[in-house]
C-alpha cells in the first residue's frame, strides 16, 4: 500500500480512538459527536468552477466530530451527484480537519472524483509513479489530497481567510521550458487557491461575500495547458454572494435556504444558484 495511504488510514485510527476517550471523559454531553445531512442546489459550483454539468445536485456528507471548546477535531465524507444522467463526473470525498479556539482550521482533503468516462477511475489506485504512468502501464491515481489552513473569523470580526494547496495526486502537472515551449515534467505543480470572505446579517438573512483567487500562472502563450481550475492566468476565478435564510414550515421545524450569485471573471462565467440544505 502506498505510503501516504498508510499515513492517511493511520491517521484515521488515531482520530477515531481519541474520538471515543473524548466521549468517555465527557459523559455529560447530551450531543452526539455523529452528524449527517446534505444540501440538493440547482448546480454544483465549486470555487467558480462547474462541477455538476447543467443539472441539480445532491450533496450529501457524514461527519464524527470531538474535542473541546479550545481543540477540536473531525472527520467525515462529502460527496457530490448529479441527477442527471449524461453527467458522468461525480465526486466522493475524505476529510480531516483540527480547529483551534474555533478560530483557526487546518483541514486535509481526499477528493475523488469518480467518472465512468475515464480511466482514472479506480478507487484504491493510488498511482503516483511518473515512469509507470508514461509508458501507460498504470494510470495516475484518481485521488487528489488538499491542505488547507483558514482563519475562521470572530463576532467581532467577520472575516475569515483561506489558503488551500494540492499537495499530491490527480493535480495539474508540472512543465518547464525548453526551447521556448513548455514540457511537462515527472511532479505535479501543486496548484493554490486563496479566498477572503464577510459575513454579516441583514434583517435575519445571512450575506455572505467571498473572492477567490487561483495563484498560479500556466505559460498559456507557450503551449502549456490551462491550471487545475481552468485558469489562462494568474487571478480571479470565485466572486461572488450567498444570502441564506431559514423558511419556517412548523413550530418545530424550519428549513434553511440559500442562494448564490458566483462569477468567475478570469473565465467570464456567471452562475445563479438555488440551494436547500437537510
Amino acid at each position: 500500500m502506498n505510503q501516504k495511504v498508510k499515513l492517511f488510514s493511520l491517521l484515521c485510527a488515531i482520530l477515531l480512538c481519541a474520538g471515543s476517550l473524548y466521549a468517555q471523559d465527557e459523559a455529560t454531553s447530551e450531543e452526539s459527536p455523529w452528524s449527517v445531512g446534505g444540501d440538493f442546489v440547482s448546480r454544483y459550483i465549486w470555487r467558480g468552477v462547474n462541477l455538476g454539468g447543467s443539472s441539480p445536485s445532491i450533496q450529501p456528507y457524514l461527519e464524527y466530530g470531538f474535542g473541546t471548546d479550545d481543540h477540536s477535531f473531525s472527520i467525515g465524507a462529502w460527496g457530490a451527484y448529479s441527477l442527471s444522467g449524461t453527467q458522468t463526473g461525480q465526486e466522493a470525498d475524505l476529510y480531516l480537519s483540527y480547529t483551534l479556539k474555533d478560530m483557526f482550521s487546518l483541514t486535509v482533503t481526499d477528493y475523488f472524483f469518480p467518472d465512468e468516462s475515464i480511466d482514472r477511475n479506480k478507487y484504491f489506485n493510488y498511482n503516483m509513479d511518473w515512469d509507470k504512468i508514461n509508458s501507460g502501464e498504470t494510470k495516475q491515481t484518481g485521488h487528489l489530497v488538499e491542505a488547507a489552513i483558514s482563519f475562521n473569523g470572530t463576532e467581532n470580526i467577520p472575516v475569515s481567510i483561506m489558503f488551500a494547496m494540492n499537495i499530491w495526486g490527480a493535480d495539474a502537472q508540472k512543465y518547464k521550458e525548453e526551447s521556448g515551449l513548455m514540457v511537462p515534467e515527472d511532479g505535479i505543480v501543486m496548484s493554490k487557491y486563496i479566498e477572503l470572505a464577510y459575513s454579516t446579517d441583514v434583517n435575519g438573512i445571512s450575506l455572505d461575500l467571498f473572492a477567490g483567487a487561483a495563484l498560479d500562472k500556466p505559460e498559456i502563450d507557450k503551449s502549456e495547458p490551462a491550471g487545475f481550475y481552468g485558469q489562462k492566468a494568474m487571478g480571479f476565478i470565485n466572486l461572488g454572494f450567498t444570502l441564506s435564510k431559514e423558511i419556517q414550515i412548523t413550530e418545530n421545524f424550519a428549513l434553511p435556504v440559500f442562494g448564490s450569485v458566483i462569477t468567475n471573471p478570469e473565465a467570464q462565467n456567471i452562475f445563479m444558484v438555488f440551494g436547500i440544505s437537510f
